[in-house]
């Protein structure tokens, strides 16, 4: 029986997420960034952009204790990427970082509690590795799916993600 660890886990789990990611972001067409399907919706560029930056959000997780919204010295993601070339140079910045942080993790350190909050109200509060799953990768996973619909209204052929797609049916 093969064992492996906490860490292990989560950085297998974020491999095949971020493969599939990267085949979605790949796939979107910049020059209609300011798409928007409903005017709730984010625009489409601000949705890749925010898939993106979730990365740099995981990261903190492994990292810091806490983050408190109120904090102006908080860290915040950098400028929307202005083309697509820009939203993959920080994908795969973000992927590597967000990878050696957590490859540097101890399974032990992953069980320390995170905080997230605004001022003394707490938004959530969870040991780091539950909170890298829940507001990391499951929010993350969210977010593409989302894309994957904005995609779709926008006749780009959706990729396979966890079996076949219409578009790849031969997965």
């Amino acid at each position: 029986m093969h064992t492996s660890s906490l860490q292990q886990n989560i950085l297998a789990e974020l491999d095949h997420e971020l493969a599939t990611t990267r085949k979605l972001l790949a796939l979107v067409p910049y020059e209609q960034a300011d798409y928007q399907p409903h005017p709730k919706s984010m625009k489409l560029g601000q949705l890749a952009s925010h898939i993106v930056n979730l990365l740099a959000f995981k990261q903190l997780f492994v990292q810091h204790p806490s983050r408190d919204f109120l904090d102006p010295n908080g860290p915040k993601p950098g400028p929307s990427p202005t083309n697509h070339e820009e939203l993959m140079a920080r994908f795969e910045e973000y992927s590597a970082s967000l990878r050696v942080a957590l490859e540097q993790a101890t399974d032990e350190e992953l069980t320390h509690s995170f905080r997230l909050h605004r001022g003394e109200q707490t938004l959530l509060e969870y040991p780091k590795a539950t909170a890298i799953r829940i507001m990391g990768l499951n929010h993350s996973i969210h977010h593409r799916g989302q894309l994957s619909v904005y995609l779709r209204l926008l006749d780009v052929p959706i990729p396979a993600m966890y079996g076949p797609s219409a578009d790849e049916p031969n997965w």
